[in-house]
């Protein structure tokens, strides 16, 4: 109830109640909970002060009010005699309190409760102080309140009241047992000295929250453990609204709380169960995006840490990193096993508990670890002390290390595969408080198996890798020899792990005549059948190039053989041969790329070919390119894992080469390795073939040439000259047998050719005796009769040589034979 002073009735008769300066005057009249009338009245019955209330309850106004007879103004005069007598009555009395009907200005009846008070006023004079409340509105507002103290009381919600400094007012009998404290232990203190085992500063956060903003706060979760239930954790949720009073000043807040302990429960298990999900989603997305043993690992680890462990490990058996078949685990035999991924969410110190990327780790028949992996079935230790870990580890010097850095539960799940053991991973929790349970090892199988699988499947081709790495690296050359008026370097790199094994090969074949053969292929495709087509082509190839025959004719044959093939097996080829006496390279190309050419000056360009279509097409004619290559110059083939590379076109990467290839000083490994370096950064998809070869000088004493015109017997001019060369080469020793050869070629070309041009004796790793003439068809051996004067020269010829054999050239043929020479020459 608001106070009031009064002054000496001024020319309204009012007197000014007590109020708050400024606007808020206004604010306060009139917002009483329950008005309340006051009047005061002199003992002639004449009113003295009427307050507002007053005017709201009986419609008069203090103009109309002061100055007039109480008992005319509110009472009918047919209620004035009972009135009047009553008035005097307490007048004479010490106060009274009752219900007396009055009339209001507009007629109706109003009843009102009054409490009067004689007193003495002015000079001993008697009055009499009159308050008076509309029985109705009292009665409503004490059925409010009586209802709104049976709710705060009865309910069995947890009710409170704090103040502004969040010390609590009041709060009820069920919060009160919720916490498990005495009301009284509760009046003045704040939740977080009530209540320690609380989210308490959370909780104080929202309150303070609400008091500044106003707006009320629903279902704010708070947790923890209380008194009332010390042993188990709670959850409970609550709702916060600002308390105000009439004048709009904040007095505190307020509180409703329920226990949603079950709800809790079930939500934090539905989020778990979420979380598990959503981590075996994603983990599934993650383990085996390539076919490598140790990144599947790695993916794995990466995939569990930090989320459920703060440490992981994969540790393969020895057999499986070595791609063989796993085999099943003897009962009686320890295991050895190599680390291939280890991951952990911080520096623990757990490296030192356990095997590094590629250490190996062995275990006894009787460990858990090899009971486990032999069983198949997890390993659980929810809680981890000494004695467990004495148990768990390979070595008892990892005991320390392990309990420093905290490990306090552990879980390991074998990696298996189509019902074999591949290995184990193990998870650890360190910082993480849960231990490991049933669903984290659920989980865990889940994630281990999907990774086993992919581990199986990385295994299974690594060993068909390495089957055909070894298949391809038997069929490609293992020794280049040494060729006169020729260097050569070359480079073979398959292609990266993430990659099947290509079929390109690279090919150096020596012919007849210090000339060599110089071929670069691409099976297209990859994996065994690849590398086995490749080998056809390249013994095929081979074969055809020591034949003599001309580029072109090798891919024809060539192409031949790849339709025989069949299976749709279709290769690119280019095959070189390059003649160092007369320094003539004559290429074809069966749908390859075209090499590139460096001039003594350092020029680079690409050698213009006509392209040719791959080989197992079929039916298809191919035609050679000659050119000249000089002294220093240098010819590079290549196949197009060089130069071919996602996002660059292809002649960007001829250009490449064309440009690294360009100047001149360097070595030609030293070019070699430069190429490489410039386009091969970051590996390939594809294998790499690439052959380099420098012209270089033919010494003048390996070479020595006779014409064979003029007059004179020529047979016997060619045998002279034989004599005499291989006398000042140090090889008296083949003089007979040359000079007979020499005979027989010279005269065989006199009677079956137009005529012999000249005579060539060339040294190098064989004694080369080369025939020219101007045609005809080739000789041959032929059996001769004993009566037969004559068809023995060809046969003599083959019985006497390493080998022998012709090939066409521009102007006629060539008939050459071979002589080996002797062992400390």
């Amino acid at each position: 109830m608001h106070g009031f002073e009064w002054t000496a009735p001024d020319g309204a008769g009012r007197n000014t109640e007590a109020a708050p300066a400024g606007d808020d005057t206004a604010r306060l009249r009139g917002h009483r909970l329950v008005p309340l009338a006051t009047a005061l009245v002199e003992a002639d019955g004449r009113i003295l002060h009427w307050s507002e209330d007053a005017e709201r309850i009986t419609g008069y106004t203090a103009a109309e009010a002061v100055g007039a007879y109480a008992a005319k103004l509110l009472v009918p005069e047919v209620d004035r005699p009972a009135i009047l007598t009553m008035f005097e009555r307490l007048m004479a009395g010490k106060g009274w309190s009752g219900v007396v009907p009055v009339r209001h200005r507009d007629g109706h009846r109003v009843e009102l409760e009054f409490h009067t008070y004689p007193i003495s006023g002015p000079g001993g004079s008697r009055m009499l102080l009159a308050t008076a409340s509309d029985l109705a509105v009292l009665r409503r507002v004490e059925a409010d309140l009586a209802m709104l103290d049976g709710c705060f009381t009865q309910s069995p919600i947890g009710m409170a009241v704090y103040d502004t400094e969040l010390r609590f007012v009041r709060l009820n009998g069920a919060l009160a047992r919720i916490n498990g404290l005495p009301v009284e232990e509760h009046v003045g203190r704040r939740i977080s000295t009530v209540l320690p085992g609380l989210n308490g500063p959370e909780i104080e956060a929202v309150m303070r929250q609400v008091i500044a903003t106003g707006r009320p706060v629903v279902d704010a979760r708070s947790h923890g453990r209380t008194p009332g239930d010390p042993r188990h954790d709670r959850a409970w949720s609550a709702s916060y609204f600002r308390l105000e009073d009439s004048t709009g000043k904040v007095l505190g807040v307020s509180s409703s709380l329920i226990d949603v302990t079950e709800r809790f429960q079930a939500e934090a298990r539905a989020a778990r169960a979420q979380e598990r999900l959503t981590l075996l989603a994603e983990a599934t997305a993650r383990i085996g995006t390539t076919l490598d043993l140790q990144r599947t690992a790695e993916e794995l680890i990466e995939a569990v840490v930090p989320r459920f462990a703060d440490f992981a490990t994969v540790d393969l058996l020895e057999p499986v990193l070595r791609g063989e078949e796993p085999a099943q685990l003897a009962p009686d035999r320890g295991i050895r096993l190599r680390a291939v991924a280890v991951g952990e969410a911080y520096e623990s110190g757990l490296v030192r508990a356990s095997d590094a990327v590629g250490e190996t780790s062995v275990y006894d028949a009787k460990r858990p670890y090899t009971e486990c992996l032999r069983s198949g079935r997890p390993l659980l230790r929810t809680y981890v002390d000494e004695q467990t870990l004495a148990a768990l580890v390979s070595a008892p010097d990892r005991v320390a290390p392990g309990l420093e850095a905290g490990i306090h539960s552990y879980l390991m799940v074998p990696i298996m595969a189509r019902g074999m053991v591949l290995g184990g991973s193990e998870f650890v929790r360190t910082r993480n408080p849960e231990p490991f349970a049933a669903a984290d090892m659920a989980l865990a199988e889940e994630l281990v198996a999907r990774a086993a699988i992919a581990l199986d499947n990385a295994r299974l081709y690594r060993r068909e890798r390495e089957t055909a790495l070894t298949l391809q690296r038997s069929l490609l050359p293992q020794e280049i020899h040494r060729t006169l008026g020729l260097e050569i370097a070359y480079r073979y790199l398959p292609s990266s792990l993430v990659s099947e094994v290509g079929g390109d090969w690279f090919d150096v074949v020596p012919l007849s005549c210090g000339r060599v053969a110089l071929v670069v292929g691409d099976v297209m495709g990859h994996g065994i059948r690849a590398a086995a087509t490749m080998g056809q082509l390249r013994t095929v190839a081979r074969t055809l190039a020591t034949l003599d025959m001309p580029p072109e004719q090798v891919l024809t044959r060539l192409d031949e053989t790849a339709v025989g093939i069949g299976e749709g097996q279709f290769a690119t080829c280019i095959c070189a041969v390059y003649d160092p006496v007369e320094r003539i390279c004559t290429v074809a190309s069966a749908g390859h790329l075209p090499p590139v050419r460096v001039s003594p000056d350092g020029v680079a360009r690409r050698v213009p070919l006509p392209p040719g279509v791959p080989l197992g097409v079929g039916g298809v004619a191919f035609e050679s390119t000659e050119f000249t290559l000089p002294e220093g110059g240098l010819v590079a083939l290549y196949t197009d894992g060089l130069v071919e590379r996602r996002g660059r076109d292809i002649d960007d990467g001829i250009g490449l080469l064309s440009k690294t290839l360009a100047g001149s000083g360097r070595t030609l490994e030293a070019s070699c390795d430069a190429v490489l370096g410039a386009l091969v950064t970051e590996g390939t998809d594809d294998d790499i073939a690439m052959i380099m070869a420098r012209a270089l000088p033919v010494p003048a004493d390996r070479i020595a040439t006779l014409p064979l015109d003029g007059d004179g017997p020529i047979p016997a001019r060619a045998r002279r000259f034989t004599r005499a060369t291989l006398g000042a080469w140090g090889l008296s020793a083949l003089t007979d047998y040359a000079e007979l050869m020499v005979s027989e070629l010279v005269t065989n070309a006199l009677l079956h050719a137009e005529a012999p041009r000249r005579l060539r004796l060339f040294r190098d790793r064989v004694l080369t005796v080369e025939v020219f003439d101007s045609g005809g068809p080739p000789p041959r051996v032929r059996t001769s009769a004993e009566e037969d004067e004559g068809g023995r020269g060809m046969h003599l010829v083959s019985e006497l040589c390493h080998r022998w054999g012709t090939r066409p050239t521009r102007s006629g043929k060539v008939v050459w034979a071979e002589l080996e020479l002797p062992i400390r020459y």
